[in-house]
């Protein structure tokens, strides 16, 4: 089982920011990690996908946070990293960190974080 660790959340007031930070296992090849990204669930909400990033460095947000997060990763380390800019409290969630990785068969399984909780204060 591949497990994912999540850093960085907290509580800022709006405007603030936050660097959320993932790790994955160091003894996964880096190059099996496909995609990585962070979704977020808040109270009463289904959970979103926030930001993907592909091993060679495609990027997709989601239309909410667009020109505020910014999706990074460091290969060689097998982390992604989500900068959030000029948080709002509809910000507010709690942050899971994903990651495609395929086998040695090819197949891809997707692994999840145990999650962060982000509060944006008013």
């Amino acid at each position: 089982q591949v497990q994912l660790v999540e850093s960085g959340g907290g509580l800022v007031q709006a405007g603030g920011s936050l660097r959320l930070s993932c790790a994955a296992p160091q003894n996964i090849f880096s190059g099996s990690i496909n995609t990585m990204g962070w979704s977020r669930q808040a109270p009463g909400k289904e959970r979103e996908s926030v930001a993907v990033m592909t091993y060679d460095g495609r990027r997709n947000y989601v239309e909410s946070v667009k020109g505020r997060f910014t999706i990074s990763r460091d290969n060689a380390k097998n982390m992604a990293y989500l900068q959030m800019n000029n948080l709002t409290p509809d910000d507010t969630a709690v942050y899971y960190c994903s990651a495609a990785i395929s086998s040695t068969t090819g197949r891809a399984q997707t692994y999840w974080g145990q999650g962060t909780q982000v509060t944006v204060s008013s």
